[in-house]
């Protein structure tokens, strides 16, 4: 019966998940011309709650737990495994009290209703991936942002999507760029589980009834900690959390 409601509702979650994005598109865009950059974040939470509740659709049952661990009044780096495309509403709906932004290929930053023009106002990293001076300096530009204004910054470290759910490795790079420009930042371990269940055959069929959760995990200090020692720290309590 599973399979049946995945390939019965698939179609009509996907459209759900592509009107919510081209109708909160000119909402978001009014918002900022009208009453500037709060009220465009305000729009952008409320669209990104909708796609993940919109999950419903396809029998999820999602929870979110841990987040009364993120401190307060300091610039936070979020860490997080990476399963699916569906990871990003969670992060921004998840951590929306601190404005997420994320470290992002700036391809994305064209031509996707509500996406790209929240990557672009949002004042995300949009890297070139061929040049590896640009993205370091958007790299750090975004750690400078995050540093003046106690929000946060989201990195995939694994840099690609896990199919699987096992944890990739993670690359140091994007992560040490981030707290030398916010050496005041504490990272936050985000574990996303069950997307990659979701999503096993692809898009099409997603899987129905799948259980998803969103962890907030110890929040780890810096300190001076060598930048390999510290990624890794951080890897395995993630990995751990995943195979629990």
């Amino acid at each position: 019966m599973k399979t049946i409601l995945g390939y019965l509702l698939t179609p009509l979650y996907h459209f759900y998940f592509g009107m919510v994005l081209v109708v909160f598109h000119p909402v978001q865009v009014a918002a900022h011309r009208l009453f500037g950059d709060p009220a465009r974040k305000r729009v952008v939470d409320f669209l990104n709650g909708a796609l993940v509740k919109g999950l419903s659709i396809m029998g999820c049952k999602m929870s979110f737990a841990g987040f009364e661990k993120v401190p307060e009044n300091r610039p936070i780096v979020i860490v997080s495994n990476h399963q699916s495309l569906y990871d990003i509403p969670a992060v921004v709906y998840g951590f929306r009290k601190y404005y997420p932004r994320f470290i992002s290929k700036v391809e994305l930053s064209r031509n996707l209703p509500s996406i790209s023009y929240n990557l672009r106002h949002g004042k995300s990293a949009l890297i070139d991936r061929k040049n590896g001076t640009q993205s370091v300096k958007e790299i750090f530009k975004l750690g400078q942002l995050i540093a003046e204004n106690n929000h946060a910054a989201c990195i995939f470290p694994e840099g690609t999507r896990s199919k699987t759910g096992a944890v990739g490795k993670f690359m140091t790079g994007g992560i040490h760029t981030l707290l030398r420009a916010a050496p005041s930042a504490i990272i936050v371990p985000f574990v996303i589980n069950g997307h990659s269940q979701l999503t096993k055959k692809g898009l099409f069929p997603l899987q129905f009834g799948q259980r998803i959760t969103y962890t907030v995990l110890d929040p780890v200090e810096p300190e001076d900690k060598p930048i390999e020692e510290l990624v890794n720290e951080v890897r395995i309590a993630i990995e751990r959390a995943i195979t629990q």
